[in-house]
């Protein structure tokens, strides 16, 4: 499947779905009791999104729509596209957008699928001012792959994910348009290679499950042609030696205020 509309696509029982609380709690979502199930780095990475008013921006593998419309939530109006292969969790991210009273598209598309396919979408080459994805990271030769297969597919990477992905992003983005995405840190280096081609004025800032520890993720921000050298900003602590959560990290989990790479 390249693309489909969701004209047909039905919303799952109600039984197999929780409804959670994100940006301290501006922002309710309903989810999948089972499989994937989105957390920080979705707030994460809209903390991270540097967008403005009025542009066109798209989420790549969007589940239910938890960064997407994180960021709908912080710059208003957004024409926001959410894209996601999943028919189930697309409909909740349709759901999700309507329930919050936020616009957003939400297509059922393959990032995987040929420019025709985005095409057909509404997604044509150089058309969109910003991207954001969370693509599947897991490396399948170092990660046992859950035997749930929605979330396998949200996890585990194939060897050619990322390039994928950062190709159909490079081609739907405006020369100048921003992509952010957020990677697993011992992945840096992929993410950089990838980015060699056709991205330039990079930005990353790691991010450290406890102070002390070893980055956990990197979230990266890179511009469609851009020129100006790498940046990497200081890593983010999600807790403290104590275990426990500073004021700033507190503020950006709860849509207060913004990491560096969206400034």
């Amino acid at each position: 499947m390249n693309y489909a509309p969701m004209a047909d696509v039905a919303a799952p029982r109600t039984d197999d779905v929780s409804e959670d609380g994100f940006l301290g709690g501006k922002l309710l979502l309903r989810q999948l009791r089972s499989g994937h199930r989105a957390g920080h780095d979705a707030i994460l990475l809209a903390a991270s999104t540097k967008v403005q008013s009025g542009n066109r921006v798209v989420e790549f593998g969007s589940g239910v729509g938890a960064a997407g419309l994180a960021l709908a939530r912080r710059v208003q109006p957004l024409d926001l596209v959410l894209v996601e292969i999943d028919p189930q969790l697309a409909a909740l991210a349709r759901s999700n957008a309507e329930a919050n009273g936020l616009s957003a598209q939400v297509l059922l598309l393959d990032v995987c699928g040929g420019s025709d396919s985005f095409v057909a979408a509404g997604l044509p080459p150089d058309s969109v001012d910003a991207v954001l994805m969370n693509p599947p990271f897991n490396h399948p030769g170092r990660h046992r792959a859950s035997p749930d297969p929605k979330r396998s597919i949200a996890h585990v990477a194939e060897a050619s994910t990322l390039e994928v992905w950062l190709h159909a992003a490079r081609r739907v983005l405006k020369s100048g348009g921003i992509l952010t995405l957020i990677w697993r840190a011992d992945g840096l280096a992929e993410v950089l290679a990838a980015l060699g081609r056709g991205f330039g004025s990079v930005a990353v800032q790691p991010v450290h499950g406890s102070a002390g520890g070893p980055a956990i993720r990197v979230l990266v921000r890179a511009v469609k042609g851009g020129r100006a050298p790498l940046a990497i900003w200081p890593g983010l602590e999600l807790n403290t030696a104590s275990q426990t959560q500073s004021e700033f990290v507190q503020a950006v989990l709860a849509g207060a205020d913004v990491l560096p790479l969206a400034k």
